[in-house]
């Protein structure tokens, strides 16, 4: 359990992958939002060197030593990346910190020092002892959380379980209460197949694995739909009926919510004991250190991560 954190504590925002766009989003981020938001100010964690220019008493450094080549990611640069995310969360469930921003990082190369985890969220998990958590894909136009993530689409009907979909779905509706400030939260459950199964003429999953995990929703007090034709969720009219919607799988979410909201989408991570927001892309490592990539998504994920700490404080 994370202690609570005063209000006028700093959030921190990590400096990611060296050789991608994070540690330069995150320097331009502070500088635009001039190092603050709020009552909240910025600190930036992470190699000094990678993260050159911010004020030093706006830095925490990290022991480990990275260097930035933008465009070449190198593993030898992981420790420094790691270290900067698990003293962010140390410094978060210590009450230090108000809320985590973390720059993307890339699981290839960490994977390549011997990291032992998937990516971002399962590292945060374990560092926080969290046993239920989903991402979230939030915008001022559209929340969203995919059941399933990164895998092949052969592999989700059997990761559609009545379980998987119910955890996720109060899981996700907690938050909505407890981050977004939402008193009666209404969630849309995205059936899996066309149609939401057309009565099982297009598949079984939707009557025999969705409804139920939805009924048992409902018996739990909650306002939740469907599941439904995910063909017609997310059009104008549609959106204002729920606060966020459950989806089976990847594109499934991430094409809505990315069609509306490409520039200042944030990923979210719910179910954390701690508030941590990332933006909504990757390293880039193709335009690295060009002044090519835009810090709208990472200015996004700042103030969102602001609005949820100021929600949850007590």
């Amino acid at each position: 359990m994370s202690r609570s954190a005063k209000p006028d504590a700093p959030i921190l925002i990590t400096m990611g992958e060296p050789a991608g766009i994070g540690p330069e989003v995150a320097l331009a981020a502070f500088a635009r939002l001039d190092g603050r938001v709020g009552a909240h100010p910025l600190t930036l964690v992470g190699d000094p060197d990678v993260l050159a220019g911010a004020p030093a008493q706006a830095l925490i450094p990290t022991k480990a030593r990275a260097r930035r080549t933008p465009g070449k990611p190198d593993s030898a640069n992981a420790a420094a990346v790691t270290e900067a995310i698990a003293a962010a969360v140390a410094a978060c469930l210590a009450g230090e910190a108000a809320a985590l921003v973390t720059a993307p990082i890339h699981k290839a190369v960490l994977a390549s020092a011997g990291f032992p985890f998937p990516g971002h969220t399962e590292f945060l998990a374990h560092l926080t002892g969290t046993r239920r958590f989903v991402m979230m894909l939030a915008s001022d136009m559209l929340r969203v959380v995919p059941l399933t993530i990164h895998m092949p689409l052969t592999q989700v009907p059997a990761a559609v379980t009545r379980q998987a979909v119910f955890d996720a779905g109060e899981v996700t509706l907690t938050a909505l209460r407890r981050d977004f400030g939402i008193l009666n939260p209404r969630l849309a459950v995205a059936g899996l197949n066309p149609h939401a199964g057309e009565d099982g003429v297009l598949g079984d999953e939707d009557i025999a694995v969705i409804a139920p995990a939805v009924a048992a929703l409902r018996a739990r007090g909650f306002d939740v739909r469907g599941p439904l034709s995910a063909d017609t969720m997310f059009h104008a009219e549609a959106r204002r009926t729920y606060d966020a919607a459950l989806c089976m799988y990847h594109d499934q979410a991430l094409i809505p919510i990315k069609t509306l909201s490409f520039w200042d989408g944030v990923n979210v991570t719910l179910g954390l004991p701690i508030i941590r927001t990332s933006p909504d892309h990757g390293t880039a490592f193709d335009i690295a250190g060009t002044g090519k990539a835009d810090d709208r998504s990472m200015i996004a994920a700042i103030r969102m991560a602001a609005r949820m700490a100021d929600l949850r404080r007590p």
